[in-house]
């Protein structure tokens, strides 16, 4: 099988020739923390009477020492793993295969390594060191080299550790805190830091066989995150990150720093909902279906989503309306469709929820779920649809006392995750956040919502009719009467009256603006004219920021793509799904509109109206709670003044 231009394969030959080493590392190492503190003392792994010692790993290259010179109290991982679960004398099939995937990770990791120190010249580096030949001059890249050859082999290290542990995951989680023990001297100490800190949470946390896989999967990931974090200030890194890495055999990719899980989809036990069971919600509705197939266009060998190249993919979305409406139900919809659209092409679908009990009362730990959550759902090797529900209650408003400190890592997390500096949109996931209540949502995390969809719900005479037909059931002789069952939820008609209903603003404050704009400038046919009402809209609400005119340009180019890819396309995979990027890309170009001011002047209302709808209900709110404590406080005085008395 040929590889995509972009990634290089990592040979089997090449990987395998790093086992003995692994080998050795795992058998035992010798090492003095220097960072970490010891959670347990150290021991010699005691045996069973009568029980043999294991075989060792020899070699089978000559000159090669594979044999452990670590001293009885050093870090012995075998042993470690081996022992774990209260002293059963047989190696149990979990402690192999975390054994096996351990040895593998090292050895990838030692090779991607490799391959880095002879990209960047590192090797000839070394060599000077060794001969005492370093000059002054390279010294400081030659530190720095190091550096980074200890990041890139304790990424792919703890990367691949994950991706192959994962499949043996389960519903037990441990906690073991952030990994401390991260040294960027060279790639062997680094690895060896790496080992003896998991040696020391494989003996705090495992005492069952089942908390094994768990703990260090816990491990890796926390490595992941710390190594990550050092790579965003560290040199040298671009021949790693600017490079994509195949290893076949196991069917992994590593893309620079990013986690490179495993590609398995999440079962799905929730009611789906076809599209005219939802009814009402007409953009709403068209977009999630819109949205639904723009993921499917997700070129796993490329790693990017032809409308995500070109300008019309919706990566954040806001939903909100009062309860009741139907959010719910369009959830269902999308989650549903995408299932079936993933099912018919063999991809893997991940849907995730990140809800409420995210929130922990340990400090960073709330963080960390919301992390889990982000990484989980853009994992590029499935397709992601990940929903917060009720967000408003999940995420803090800063300068709100009412939040907690774990609302308040959230929002943190999930305000860098949408639009940090570190964000990718590869086009495999769209994430949307619902809430009755969005004026309660933290105003910069609601303006990282890229498409604003009004679940407004059932509107019309038509709409009541249709929902009362529909949740009656069939178990009636009741007469349906005059009226065409769903006719009014024909979604083209209904959308298109939708769109032209935003021709002019629905919000009080936001009529006024255009009203005066209008009347001053005329009709708005102009880019500067265009502007011109932007600021007006800005001039009365000062949120309007240029976030606000990036969000309507995404949207605008949306309606570009105001188009539903052909269900036969989604029905039957070889007509585009399994098309190369190019291709793919070709024909969505083809079926592309041209932008028109109607497209823009509709856009800019939809997203104003919403803004000024959460303003006006957050002021009310605001002044609703300062009315209160003011009646609090007058009690308060009372009460005072008469026990004075």
């Amino acid at each position: 099988m040929s590889l995509p231009s972009d990634q290089m394969e990592l040979r089997e030959e090449e990987i395998r020739a790093h086992y003995d080493a692994a080998a050795v590392m795992l058998d035992g190492l010798d090492h003095t923390p220097r960072i970490a503190k010891p959670k347990v003392a150290p021991t010699t792994p005691e045996r069973s009477p009568g029980i043999a010692t294991r075989r060792r790993f020899r070699s089978t290259t000559p000159g090669l020492v594979t044999r452990s010179t670590a001293r009885p109290e050093g870090v012995h991982l075998v042993d470690r793993i081996e022992g774990a679960d209260g002293g059963d004398p047989l190696i149990s099939p979990m402690q192999a295969t975390v054994l096996h995937s351990l040895r593998r990770a090292i050895a990838i990791a030692l090779s991607v390594g490799e391959g880095y120190a002879e990209a960047t010249g590192l090797v000839a580096l070394k060599r000077a060191n060794l001969e005492g030949g370093l000059g002054k001059d390279k010294a400081a890249a030659f530190s720095e080299l190091l550096a980074a050859e200890s990041l890139v082999v304790l990424s792919v290290f703890a990367n691949a550790t994950a991706f192959f542990l994962a499949p043996h995951s389960s519903e037990v989680s441990v906690d073991i805190g952030a990994v401390e023990e991260v040294l960027t001297d060279n790639a062997g100490l680094a690895l060896h830091g790496a080992l003896w800190e998991l040696d020391q949470e494989i003996a705090t946390f495992v005492d069952v066989d089942e908390k094994l896989v768990p703990t260090v999967m816990a491990f890796a990931e926390q490595l992941m995150e710390k190594v990550a974090l050092r790579a965003q200030t560290a040199p040298r890194l671009a021949p790693f990150t600017g490079a994509n890495y195949r290893v076949e055999a196991d069917d992994l990719t590593i893309s620079g720093f990013t986690p490179s899980r495993a590609a398995r989809g999440t079962k799905l036990t929730m009611s789906f909902k076809k599209p005219h069971q939802v009814v009402g919600n007409h953009i709403a509705k068209y977009q999630a279906m819109k949205l639904s197939k723009m993921l499917m266009a997700y070129d796993f060998d490329r790693k990017l989503n032809p409308f995500a190249d070109l300008g019309g993919f919706i990566f954040t979305f806001m939903g909100d309306g009062m309860p009741g409406t139907g959010k719910t139900t369009l959830i269902q919809m999308m989650a549903g469709l995408i299932h079936g659209y993933c099912e018919t092409a063999g991809y893997p679908f991940r849907y995730q929820n990140l809800s409420t009990e995210s929130i922990d009362s340990y400090q960073g730990k709330s963080a960390q779920n919301a992390k889990a959550f982000i990484n989980n759902v853009i994992d590029p090797n499935v397709i992601g649809f990940g929903t917060i529900d009720d967000i408003d209650q999940l995420a803090g408003k800063r300068g709100d006392r009412q939040s907690s400190a774990g609302q308040l890592e959230i929002t943190a997390v999930l305000m860098e995750s949408f639009a940090g500096a570190n964000t990718v949109v590869r086009g495999n996931c769209t994430f949307g956040m619902f809430s009755n209540y969005p004026e309660n949502v933290d105003d910069a995390l609601r303006q990282r919502a890229g498409a604003r969809f009004l679940v407004d719900g059932p509107i019309t005479r038509d709409d009541y009719i249709d929902i009362l037909n529909l949740l009656m059931g069939k178990n009636h002789d009741i007469p349906l009467g005059d009226f065409e069952p769903f006719a009014a939820q024909e979604i083209k008609r209904a959308v298109a009256k939708s769109f032209e209903s935003h021709a002019r603003p629905h919000e009080e404050g936001l009529v006024r603006v255009y009203e005066r704009v209008s009347k001053d400038i005329g009709k708005l046919d102009t880019i500067a004219k265009l502007g011109t009402y932007l600021k007006g809209i800005q001039e009365a609400d000062a949120r309007f920021t240029g976030r606000a005119i990036k969000n309507i340009t995404d949207a605008v180019k949306v309606r570009a793509m105001d188009f539903e890819l052909p269900d036969e396309w989604m029905e039957e995979p070889d007509l585009f799904l399994f098309k190369d990027y190019d291709t793919k890309k070709g024909m969505i170009e083809e079926l592309r509109q041209e932008i028109t001011v109607d497209m823009v002047i509709q856009e800019i209302n939809r997203y104003a109206d919403s803004e000024f709808r959460y303003a006006d209900k957050s002021d009310e709110a605001a002044i609703a709670q300062m009315v209160r404590e003011f009646g609090l406080s007058e009690e308060a005085k009372r009460r005072y003044l008469e026990g004075k008395g």
